[in-house]
Parts: C-alpha cells; structure tokens; sequence
C-alpha cells in the first residue's frame, strides 16, 4: 500500500493549515505546516512585507520536498503555497509521487481571513504579491483544486473521494481507519 504524499497549495490565508490538518487527521498520516520550514531570515523578510524572492524559496521546497520523501512509507500531508510550477517542480524531485490540492478562493475572501487572523507574521499587503506570481495547477499536474467557500469538512471529503478514485491508486482510506 503507497501511503498518500500531499501538498495543500495556495495563497497565504486560504486555510492550508485548517484544510490539510483536517485532512491529514481523515486519512491517519502527520501533518506538517510547511512555514514552520521557513528559515529565520524568510520569516523575518515577510513579518517586514519584504516578498521573498525565489533564491529564497529554493532551499524551503527542497526542504518541503524532502520531508514528503522522509515519509514516503508513512505518508504526509503538508501544507506550502507552492504557487507556481517550478516550485512545485523542486518538490516533485525530492517526492515524485505528491498530490497538489490547491485551496481556491476569491481575492476578497482570502483578504478578509488574513485580516482576521491575529498574529501571523504574514501580513495582508504581501497578497496582492503572491497572487500575482500564483500559477494554477496544469493539466499534466497530479493534483486537484478546492473552493474554499465550502464547509473544511467537505472539502477534505472531497479530497478522500477524489484520491481514492485516482486510477491506479493503491491506497484508499475508509471510516474505521480515520482518525
């Protein structure tokens, strides 16, 4: 049985974090937020507004792209903006197996979650930032996206549904194994 490797994707304040811990606890496997990875220079240029640049990130996905890889056996979902190919390129390298579940939503949605978010170093002004670098999930790409405007539990139902009918998934989960 492969255990299940996935990235929760998408823009700060699109619920990563409450999705993929969701989801995680759903399918018995650990959950990682992928910021706690972030280096103490990244997380100092983001509290500061300061966008991080790729020579940044590089480190970061390699980093989240090994974690994954570390729990290939056990499975991971862990959730990282990724937001364009080439970043999720360098995790596929390290975890060629990952399924990227992009958390969706409006500009205005996810503006007003972060707005109501206390104390995250990840200020509201760095959005319009990431959301103009975000590059959707190509076709050719393992993955799925999510409309954040529904309820956590049906999006983590959805995921489960959609993973398990994955042609050629050897994995599947059912009520008795959730957690």
């Amino acid at each position: 049985m492969t255990a299940p490797l996935i990235v929760l994707m998408g823009v700060s304040g699109c619920g990563k974090s409450t999705i993929g811990a969701a989801l995680a606890q759903r399918l018995g496997v650990h959950f990682i937020d992928g910021d706690e990875l972030h280096s103490a220079a990244n997380i100092a240029k983001m509290t500061a507004g300061i966008p991080l640049e790729d020579a940044d990130r590089w480190p970061w996905l390699a980093d989240i792209g090994r974690a994954l890889s570390d729990h290939s056996t056990s499975g991971l979902v862990i959730a990282c903006s990724a937001l364009k190919r080439t970043y999720r390129d360098v995790i596929r390298r390290e975890a060629p197996t990952t399924v990227f579940v992009h958390a969706h939503g409006e500009a205005e949605l996810i503006h007003s979650r972060m707005a109501a978010r206390p104390g995250h170093y990840m200020p509201v002004a760095l959005l319009r930032s990431q959301l103009a670098i975000l590059e959707p999930l190509a076709e050719d790409e393992n993955g799925l996206v999510l409309d954040i405007q529904l309820p956590v539990d049906e999006l983590v139902e959805a995921v489960e549904l959609t993973l398990a009918t994955q042609e050629g998934s050897s994995w599947a989960t059912t009520e008795e194994s959730s957690c």
